[in-house]
C-alpha cells in the first residue's frame, strides 16, 4: 500500500508541476525575448539624437566607441549617400536589400542574419533623407537566463515530488502499520491464541481501520465465548455418560470369568477411560490456554485402531494396519482426526457383515498426509450420497452424519475425502490432508490417491 500511495503522489504531484511549470516557463523563455529586443531598441535611441545632429563619419565614430555595444561591434550606423547607398559605420550583418526595404518603409524592423537578429531602426536626417541604425541581437541573447531559470523550475518540480512522496510515505505508513497489526492479530487467532486482540484504540490508523479492529474483536470474544461454551457442553454431555457407563461396569463385574466376558469388561473399561479423557480435554483446558491445532496421524491411528480391535477380535474380524511407524504430523486436532477416523471405521462395522476384514494405511508426501480405511466388504453402491450430510445408509444406528464429519475435516486442511473400490470391491475411503498450500499439490500429493491396495489379511 505504501508504494500504491508513492506512485500516486509522484503522477499527482507530476501532473500538477507540469501544469505550472511548463507555463511558467515559456513565460521565462519569451521574458528573455522581449528584453534582449528592449536592450537593442535602447542601444539605438542612444545614437538617434547623434544621426539627427550631424551625419560626420568621424562625429559617428566617436558616438558609436561611446557606447558599450558600439564597443563590442554590435552596432552599425547606415548613412545614405547622395547616389541612394548607405555609407557604413560599424560592423554590419544586415544586407542592402534589407536595409532598403526598411528605409523605404520608415518603420523599425527586426530581421534575421546570421547569429541572430538585427533590429533597424531608421532615422531621419538632413533634406529628409533617412539613416540606419543597426542593433545585433545574438541568439544567446534571446536565450539568457532561460536554462537556468528551467534548471531551477525542474528542482523545485523534483522537490516537490520528493516532499508528496515523504507525505504519502508518512501516511501510508500509518495505514500500512495499523493493517498490518489488524493482520497479524487475525493470524494469531486462526493460530488457535484465543487472546488475540487487535488494538481498536489506535491513534495512527484511520477511523475505517480502527472500526475493523473493533468488529474483529467483538468477533474474537464471540468465538473465544462461544467456544468455552461448546467445551462445556461437551464436558456435561460426557459427565452424563458415567451414571450409565458405572451401571454397565457393575453389571460386567458381575460375569463369569469368560473369553466374551472379559472382552466385555475391557471394553466398558476403555469406553470409561475415553469418557474421562473427554472430561478432562473439555474442563482442563482453560480459556486463555492457546488452542492448538496439529497432531501425529500416525499416533492417532494406532489408538484408534486399538481401540476398535477389541470389537475386531469379538467379531471374528482380521485387520492390519500400516504405515505408522514414523510421525505423519497434520494441521487438525486430535480429537478432531480421532472423531474422523471413528466415524470411517464405525462404518466398516455397522455396514459390513461379521467377520469381513479391513485395514488403515497411513501415506506421507512433502504435500499431505492420507488417512486410508478399506475393507473387503460389498463397497458403497452411491459414494456422492454417502457424502451427503444427514442422508446415510439407513439402519439402525445410521444418523448419516458420520463421512460428513470425515469430509468436513479433510476439508478444513484444504483436502478432502474420496470414496472407491478396492481390487477385490471394497470400500476404499481415503482422507487426505493437506500440510502444505494447495498451490503446490498437483503432483506428489494426488499420487497418494491411486495407490494400490495392500492385500487384506
Amino acid at each position: 500500500m505504501r508504494w500504491a500511495l508513492a506512485k500516486v503522489a509522484v503522477a499527482v504531484t507530476t501532473m500538477v508541476a507540469l501544469a505550472f511549470l511548463v507555463p511558467l516557463g515559456l513565460m521565462v523563455q519569451e521574458t528573455a525575448h522581449d528584453r534582449a529586443f528592449s536592450s537593442a531598441e535602447r542601444q539605438a535611441a542612444e545614437l538617434g539624437p547623434a544621426l539627427a545632429i550631424t551625419t560626420d563619419h568621424g562625429a559617428l565614430q566617436r558616438a558609436l566607441a561611446s557606447t558599450k555595444a558600439g564597443t563590442a561591434g554590435l552596432v552599425a550606423v547606415h548613412v545614405p549617400t547622395a547616389e541612394g547607398a548607405f555609407d557604413t559605420l560599424g560592423t554590419a550583418r544586415a544586407d542592402a536589400g534589407q536595409l532598403a526595404v526598411t528605409a523605404a518603409g520608415g518603420r523599425s524592423a527586426t530581421v534575421p542574419v546570421p547569429g541572430g537578429y538585427a533590429l533597424l531602426q531608421p532615422v531621419a536626417v538632413d533634406n529628409a533623407r533617412i539613416a540606419l541604425v543597426e542593433v545585433f541581437v545574438p541568439e544567446a541573447a534571446l536565450s539568457a537566463g532561460v536554462p537556468t531559470a528551467w534548471l531551477v523550475l525542474s528542482g523545485v518540480a523534483a522537490a516537490l515530488v520528493v516532499i508528496s512522496v515523504l507525505v504519502a510515505d508518512r501516511l501510508g505508513t500509518r495505514i500500512v502499520g495499523a493493517a498490518r497489526r489488524l493482520a497479524a492479530a487475525a493470524r494469531d487467532l486462526g493460530a488457535g491464541n484465543l487472546q488475540a486482540r487487535a488494538p481498536d484504540e489506535d491513534r495512527d490508523a484511520p477511523p475505517e481501520l480502527r472500526e475493523a479492529a473493533a468488529a474483529f474483536n467483538a468477533m474474537a470474544e464471540r468465538v473465544r465465548q462461544l467456544l468455552a461454551t461448546e467445551r462445556e457442553m461437551a464436558a456435561d454431555l460426557s459427565h452424563r455418560l458415567r451414571t450409565p457407563l458405572t451401571v454397565l461396569r457393575l453389571n460386567t463385574a458381575a460375569l463369569d470369568d469368560s473369553e466374551t466376558a472379559e472382552q466385555t469388561r475391557q471394553a466398558v473399561a476403555r469406553l470409561e477411560h475415553e469418557v474421562d479423557h473427554l472430561i478432562r480435554a473439555a474442563r482442563g483446558r482453560g480459556e486463555d490456554e492457546t488452542v492448538i491445532l496439529g497432531c501425529d496421524a500416525a499416533d492417532v491411528v494406532r489408538d484408534r485402531t486399538d481401540f476398535w480391535s477389541a470389537l475386531a477380535e469379538d467379531q471374528g474380524r482380521r485387520w492390519r494396519v500400516d504405515g505408522t511407524g514414523r510421525p505423519a504430523l497434520v494441521p487438525v486436532s486430535r480429537a478432531d482426526l480421532a472423531a474422523a477416523l471413528d466415524a470411517v471405521l464405525g462404518n466398516v462395522f455397522r455396514h459390513t457383515d461379521e467377520g469381513v476384514s479391513f485395514g488403515v494405511e497411513v501415506r506421507r508426501t512433502d504435500y499431505a498426509v492420507t488417512v486410508r480405511v478399506y475393507d473387503s466388504g460389498p463397497g458403497i453402491a452411491d459414494p456422492e450420497a454417502a457424502l451427503r450430510r444427514g442422508e446415510g445408509a439407513g439402519g439402525a444406528g445410521s444418523t448419516g452424519l458420520g463421512l460428513d464429519i470425515a469430509r468436513r475435516v479433510a476439508e478444513s486442511t484444504g483436502g478432502e475425502l474420496t470414496i472407491g473400490r478396492t481390487s477385490r470391491g471394497g470400500a476404499d475411503i481415503r482422507l487426505r490432508l493437506r500440510t502444505a498450500p494447495a498451490a503446490r499439490l498437483s503432483g506428489p500429493a494426488g499420487e497418494c490417491l491411486h495407490t494400490p491396495a495392500h492385500p487384506l489379511p
